[in-house]
């Protein structure tokens, strides 16, 4: 395709995105950038974020994506608290979970899933069952540690991400599909320099 083609094809794309849909973008764009940066402001773009896509996504009928929303928002209230500078001026380390969290999580997260996405799949007229129940019980456990600021966040990220891209490319929400092809490049940044404070921490405690 020549760049004229590809230059056509972003102007027809971004003639088709919603206004509500192009400032949750942006915001959730904001968030990920500032969550890399370990900024407790970055929970206050998620709060404005997840508002707008939880218009987006009940319109555009992924119903379970909709209902993450408001876990979102409730988290981003506690990932607000958790993240505040403690009264001796520390701020909440970079740490792992451990390998019984990462197990029971994936199980549930696959259990839930399966039940979750029968149910849409026989009772609803949701959009795309499967990946909407895969990727939402998937989201609120990696958002769980995000809050908790576990490194192994990144990891499930990079799944949901790429599950995002393909999930909203089928519904035609382009600009939320560029959004999470850009957060894959986003996590490997993110992971990268949460494994690098680490790093620090250890070798300052050491």
């Amino acid at each position: 395709m020549t760049f004229d083609g590809v230059r056509a094809a972003l102007v027809q794309v971004w003639a088709g995105t919603s206004g509500l849909e192009a400032a949750g973008a942006v915001l959730g764009l904001a968030y990920l950038v500032l969550v890399i940066g370990q900024y407790r402001g970055a929970w206050l773009a998620a709060l404005a974020s997840t508002a707008l896509y939880l218009v987006v996504f009940w319109t555009g009928h992924y119903y379970l994506q909709a209902a993450l929303q408001v876990y979102y928002i409730a988290i981003a209230v506690y990932g607000w608290w958790a993240w505040r500078r403690r009264a001796d001026g520390a701020q909440l380390p970079v740490t792992r979970a451990g390998l019984r969290v990462q197990l029971v999580g994936l199980a549930a997260v696959a259990l839930v899933s399966a039940a979750t996405a029968t149910w849409l799949a026989r009772e609803t007229g949701s959009s795309d069952p499967w990946l909407d129940s895969l990727t939402t019980w998937a989201s609120v456990f990696a958002t769980g540690l995000v809050a908790r600021k576990k490194i192994d966040n990144w990891a499930w990220w990079l799944v949901v991400d790429a599950l995002m891209t393909v999930m909203c490319w089928r519904g035609q929400l382009y600009a939320t599909m560029l959004l999470y092809a850009l957060y894959l490049g986003l996590v490997l940044i993110g992971w990268r320099s949460w494994a690098l404070d680490m790093q620090r921490s250890a070798t300052a405690d050491a």
